[in-house]
């Protein structure tokens, strides 16, 4: 099997289970940049081009991801105290909640592989995607949908 498609079936069956895990506990995750943009609210709240920047998208990009969002109650906007013209986009409790239930998938995850294969594997899996990641950001490829 060719590397990349091995990549990418390992990266398709983790997401699976992710959306299995988030459902049971009555999150659905319609969009594949759910994730990052959870994240990356969690550090602070920002405008729709705040988060586009930070996304790597346009802002209307951000725009139309975060309109889903409010939708589902994962995000809110809220005046921005500093500029009144401006909305801040912020987690609601749903998207905190959604949030702390994928970084409780994430590390259970990684506990079942080191159980399957140890610990050094894992390691040196870590380590090998660190690099391929490392070495497309040092060449400058498109950072589409990564928090910087």
């Amino acid at each position: 099997m060719d590397f990349g498609v091995l990549l990418g079936q390992a990266y398709q069956a983790f997401v699976w289970e992710l959306h299995a895990h988030l459902a049971e506990r009555g999150h659905r995750m319609l969009g594949a940049s759910y994730g990052y943009v959870l994240r990356t609210l969690s550090e602070n709240a920002l405008t729709a081009s705040q988060l586009g920047e930070r996304l790597g998208i346009t802002a209307q990009g951000a725009a139309k991801i975060v309109d889903e969002m409010v939708r589902h109650g994962y995000v809110e906007r809220r005046p921005d105290p500093a500029d009144k013209r401006a909305k801040l986009l912020c987690l609601s409790d749903r998207g905190r909640d959604t949030l702390d239930a994928v970084r409780e998938f994430h590390a259970e995850y990684e506990r079942r592989l080191v159980a399957r294969v140890g610990a050094d594997q894992v390691a040196t899996v870590r380590a090998v995607l660190g690099e391929i990641v490392g070495t497309a950001v040092d060449s400058g490829a498109e950072r589409t949908f990564r928090p910087r």
